[in-house]
C-alpha cells in the first residue's frame, strides 16, 4: 500500500506552522496508524530529516496520549476508536491523508502534531478526586453501591482525556471531559461529600483555562474513543445550578446576606 501524507510542521508553540508532504510507501494493510508512522519516520531518520512529531505511550487505547486529526477528522471518525487503534486496512491504496493537531487556544503545539494538554491536568487538580483515607482497602460490601449507579459511574470513568471532545467541537468546549469527571465521582458515595463544591471548582478552572462552551452540537460524544455520552454534561450543568442554591442556604445559615 502506498499513499501520501500532508502533515503539520510546526517547530513550536510560537513558531509559524505549514503542511509538507510525504510519501507513505510499503505499507502493510496490519499495521496500526502509528507504526505506518514510525516507518515513515525510520525513512526521514534515514536521508538525515527531522522525524515527524507525535504523542504516544501505551498504543492500546488506554493513555489518551495519541490522538490528532485525520482529514479533519478526531482519530480518523471511525467509531469508539484511537489512533493508535486505528489500522491501516481503513485506507485505501493510493490515498491521499492530511494530518494535523488538535486545534484549540487550549492546547497549544508543541510540535508538529503534539500538543500540551496540561490544562486537562488543571482542572483535574481543581477537584477531580476523593479526599478520603488512603489507608488499607474495604470489603468490597463494606459501601453498597446498586448496579446502575455503578455502571453510570463506570461509564463516566471510561474518558481517557485524550482531547478528541475539545478538537472535534466547533467552539473547542471542554464540557465533556470535565462532566465525565464530575460525574464518575459525583454519583458515588465516596464523592458525595465534595459533590458540589468539586463542579465548581472543575467548571471555573475549565474557563479559566480558555475552553469554549457548548452548544450542544454533539460532536464532542460523536468523536469519543470511549463513547462517552452527553448525559455527563447535563449532569455537571444540574449539579452546578444545586451548588448555587446550596451556597446561597449555607450563606443563609451563618447569618449572611
Amino acid at each position: 500500500m502506498n499513499l501520501t501524507l500532508h502533515v503539520w510542521r510546526q517547530k513550536g508553540p510560537n513558531d509559524p506552522g505549514r503542511f509538507e508532504t510525504y510519501p507513505a510507501t510499503g505499507i502493510s494493510e496490519h499495521m496500526s496508524f502509528l507504526e505506518m508512522l514510525d516507518t515513515v519516520n525510520e525513512k526521514l531518520e534515514a536521508e538525515g530529516k527531522e522525524p515527524i512529531v507525535f504523542e504516544h505511550d501505551c498504543r492500546e487505547g488506554i493513555c489518551g496520549c495519541c490522538g490528532f486529526m485525520i482529514d479533519g477528522k478526531a482519530h480518523g471518525g471511525q467509531h469508539k476508536t484511537t489512533v493508535c487503534q486505528l489500522h491501516m486496512r481503513s485506507f485505501k491504496d493510493g490515498d491521499e491523508l492530511t494530518l494535523e493537531p488538535w486545534r484549540a487556544q487550549a492546547f497549544p503545539v508543541i510540535k508538529d502534531l503534539m500538543v500540551d494538554r496540561s490544562a486537562f491536568d488543571r482542572i483535574i487538580q481543581s477537584g477531580g478526586y476523593v479526599s478520603v483515607r488512603s489507608g488499607s482497602p474495604q470489603d468490597a460490601n463494606a459501601i453498597l453501591i446498586g448496579k446502575e449507579v455503578a455502571d453510570r459511574a463506570f461509564d463516566a470513568a471510561a474518558c481517557i482525556g485524550c482531547g478528541a471532545c475539545v478538537a472535534s467541537c466547533p467552539n473547542a468546549a471542554a464540557m465533556l471531559f470535565t462532566g465525565a469527571k464530575i460525574t464518575h465521582l459525583g454519583v458515588l458515595p465516596q464523592g458525595a461529600p465534595e459533590r458540589f463544591r468539586r463542579v465548581q471548582a472543575m467548571t471555573t478552572q475549565m474557563d479559566m483555562e480558555g475552553f469554549g462552551y457548548c452548544t450542544n452540537h454533539g460532536e464532542c460524544s460523536a468523536y469519543c474513543p470511549k463513547g462517552i455520552s452527553l448525559d455527563v454534561i447535563a449532569r455537571m450543568n444540574q449539579d452546578l445550578l444545586l451548588a448555587q442554591v446550596v451556597t446561597r442556604d449555607e450563606v443563609r445559615r451563618e447569618g449572611g446576606e
